[in-house]
């Protein structure tokens, strides 16, 4: 493993193995180590789960971590190719990667979609410099397109909960309603490890909300390989009826992509997505799932994330475990 930017450039049998050592890691029955290794995290974006849960991985496991916030513990840097820098920039992000490079042993970036422009937000060219500069392993934290840590924490508490053969397991993957458009990236990594593993996916979204068509492409060629299958619907009942797991996540619309403010007036007619307890009730005794931080009776009702169906807590648990396993295939612990 060079990187680990997307699960979906990895086989279920790898991503397997992954979960496997994650939970016996989880279980007390291994306790490798990356003595003497340097992890850097640098984040563009906030970060609860994700500094937390990187930084006790690498800990426990014995290495060393440097957190760095580009908000107020590094320069401003500048990501455009062949700019002149006479602007807030003060360092360019191939030095930066070059350098950080020199001093660890892998590098962690999390850096969200500017919002702005979906054809440049798309190439995710903060994550992309540091692969192509930075000469050690990278870790995407969440980008743009991906957030593979918490995919495979999420498949890791789905296989918990349902066995380690998950093939044809019905899953929700709804859009629910935010104040604000959000990046897609978690959404992305949900439908694509769901497809890697061939299960039954009904991504459920208003219309105007499809994800990019370069991941649903992917995501369907995933599905000729596992077998597993995908509905796309704009019919609640339609998409909840039967699951067993109810995936929520808002994300933006690629339509207002740009004009957050046009967008927000656009949501307002959609408060009738959120995930409740008559939703769950058309599930076959559905488990509900949510990356967090999330917006209680927004995207869910306090009802339903604080009830028995509920396995956030779980999901987000598993986010150590599954990284520790990442940084030791990463790092040859």
């Amino acid at each position: 493993m060079e990187h680990f930017i997307t699960t979906a450039d990895f086989s279920a049998d790898e991503l397997d193995e992954l979960i496997d050592r994650a939970g016996r890691m989880k279980r007390g029955e291994e306790a490798p180590t990356v003595a003497g290794k340097n992890l850097i995290l640098l984040f563009f974006n906030p970060s609860l789960r994700t500094r937390t849960s990187f930084e006790f991985a690498m800990q426990q496991l014995g290495g060393n971590t440097v957190t760095l916030n580009t908000g107020g513990d590094t320069w401003k840097l500048e990501d455009r190719e062949g700019v002149v820098m006479d602007g807030e920039a003060a360092e360019h992000i191939t030095d930066a990667a070059r350098v950080l490079g020199r001093y660890a042993d892998a590098i962690g970036i999390r850096v969200f979609a500017a919002g702005e422009s979906w054809e440049k937000d798309r190439k995710d060219p903060v994550l992309g410099a540091f692969v192509r500069e930075a000469g050690v392993p990278v870790v995407n934290m969440e980008s743009s397109l991906y957030h593979p840590n918490q995919a495979l924490g999420d498949i890791m508490t789905v296989k918990e909960h349902f066995g380690r053969d998950i093939r044809g397991l019905p899953i929700t993957i709804t859009w629910a309603n935010h104040p604000n458009p959000l990046p897609m990236a978690v959404a992305n990594s949900i439908l694509l490890i769901s497809c890697r593993f061939g299960m039954d996916v009904r991504l459920v979204r208003p219309e105007g909300y499809d994800l990019d068509e370069t991941v649903m492409d992917r995501a369907k060629e995933l599905l000729k390989e596992s077998k597993g299958s995908i509905r796309v619907t704009d019919n609640i009942n339609e998409g909840f009826k039967g699951s067993r797991v109810v995936y929520a996540k808002s994300w933006g619309s690629i339509r207002f992509y740009g004009d957050k403010k046009r967008e927000r007036e656009h949501r307002k007619s959609l408060d009738g997505w959120i995930v409740d307890d008559e939703k769950m009730a058309l599930t076959d005794g559905g488990v509900f799932m949510h990356c967090l931080p999330v917006r209680r009776n927004v995207v869910v009702t306090d009802s339903v994330i604080d009830g028995k169906s509920s396995i956030v807590y779980d999901e987000a648990e598993n986010r150590l475990h599954a990284q520790k396993a990442v940084l030791c295939r990463l790092l040859g612990g």
